[in-house]
């Protein structure tokens, strides 16, 4: 199985989602099918058909997250020394070369995506130009809109 990069936030946000489903959400589903089993008739029990397929997704999104961590490569930022460049876990901060806004992104892992705080997967186009790249760079980004250039204003491991 391939390795599968997280930040040790991300490993941590997985870690707690799969505490969470096996502690809290597998006990309450548990308890959801107990009472509705006390109702009678299974064959027309529509709790009951719907706790079971609650079952089903925890169940399923556990074996996921075990997966995942147990395959998951944890990098820490701020322990980078990457010369510079822009790699997984780096902070960035771009200039629009077109409008000249400013935004900043880390890379991180697909599961740890989140655009509203900044995160970017590192599968996305504009990881994918910026990896390997410099301050000063200028990253050439196929985006739905048109190619976009972005310049690396400065490169962070936080």
């Amino acid at each position: 199985m391939a390795t599968i990069p997280l930040t040790r936030r991300g490993a941590e946000k997985l870690k707690e989602e799969l505490q969470r489903l096996k502690t809290v959400e597998r006990h309450a589903v548990i308890q959801a099918i107990a009472e509705a089993r006390a109702q009678g008739d299974l064959s027309e029990n529509a709790e009951y058909d719907a706790a079971k397929d609650k079952q089903g997704f925890i169940e399923g999104r556990i074996k996921e997250l075990e997966g995942k961590l147990a395959a998951a490569q944890v990098i820490d930022p701020s322990a980078l020394d990457a010369g510079g460049k822009v790699v997984f876990g780096a902070t960035v901060d771009l200039a629009d070369e077109d409008t000249g806004a400013e935004v900043t992104y880390q890379i991180v892992g697909d599961d740890e995506a989140d655009l509203k705080e900044g995160r970017i997967s590192i599968s996305s186009p504009i990881a994918r130009a910026l990896i390997g790249k410099m301050a000063g760079d200028v990253a050439e980004v196929q985006a739905p809109g048109g190619v976009r250039h972005w310049e690396i204003v400065e490169v962070k491991y936080l």
